[in-house]
């Protein structure tokens, strides 16, 4: 029996998942799930600030950021991804490159934010992942991450592992994300949740977070790296 390799593995199901995606992706980032994470990333973000769209997908979010103003590379471990994306795009001025969230290929301090969306919850290991996040991220800069809540459906792609079987989806939840992320010293700046329909009927204003969480489809966290005067 071959000997399992999460980032191969992850990188071969991407390709596979690529035409998929790339009929949805502009539906979700402009009217679905994902519709508000850029207003939120601008709100907090001067013009011309440099971004990092890791797990970019086939680039319709990181076109998104581009056209809202900012300097911006998309990464993709899939290289079928990383082909729609060169496809699709008409901006010259976006980058988009294969490459690893765990062995991101820039230098330390380099981008004004990060936006990391359904990435962390695919990697084998979620602290090495946020480590990097940080590093490529300056001091006082931002890191926009979106993890999947347990009512997502994706978090099927999980339960092979109850029955002995290898799985490239892990089993973080935002709550443990958030845990993480303060552990490193990443403080919470603003977020929300996204929620399915079914849930829309409770009043989760009356409710803690962490129950708040538990109802989502994704929770989207917008952390700050501390700078020198924080």
């Amino acid at each position: 029996m071959s000997s399992f390799n999460w980032k191969s593995e992850s990188a071969s199901e991407w390709d596979n998942r690529a035409a998929f995606w790339n009929k949805k992706s502009r539906d979700m980032w402009d009217n679905g799930s994902r519709k508000d994470i850029v207003p939120l990333l601008s709100s907090h973000l001067k013009q011309g600030s440099k971004v990092l769209d890791i797990g970019c997908g086939d680039g319709y979010g990181t076109t998104k950021l581009y056209q809202s103003g900012f300097q911006v590379t998309g990464i993709d471990l899939s290289e079928e991804m990383i082909r729609l994306a060169n496809t699709r795009r008409k901006e010259r001025n976006i980058s988009f490159m294969q490459g690893d969230v765990n062995e991101i290929p820039f230098e330390d301090n380099y981008f004004d934010a990060v936006m990391a969306i359904n990435v962390l919850e695919w990697v084998e290991n979620p602290l090495q992942a946020i480590n990097e996040l940080k590093r490529v991220v300056k001091d006082g800069g931002i890191i926009c991450a979106g993890v999947l809540g347990p009512t997502a459906g994706p978090r099927e792609n999980s339960y092979g592992r109850l029955v002995g079987e290898k799985a490239i989806c892990n089993t973080m939840m935002p709550w443990e994300f958030r845990k993480l992320a303060a552990d490193l010293g990443l403080g919470y700046a603003d977020g929300f949740g996204v929620y399915k329909e079914g849930a829309k009927a409770v009043n989760m204003e009356s409710l803690p977070t962490k129950l708040k969480q538990a109802l989502t489809f994704m929770w989207v966290f917008l952390l700050k790296k501390a700078g020198e005067s924080d």
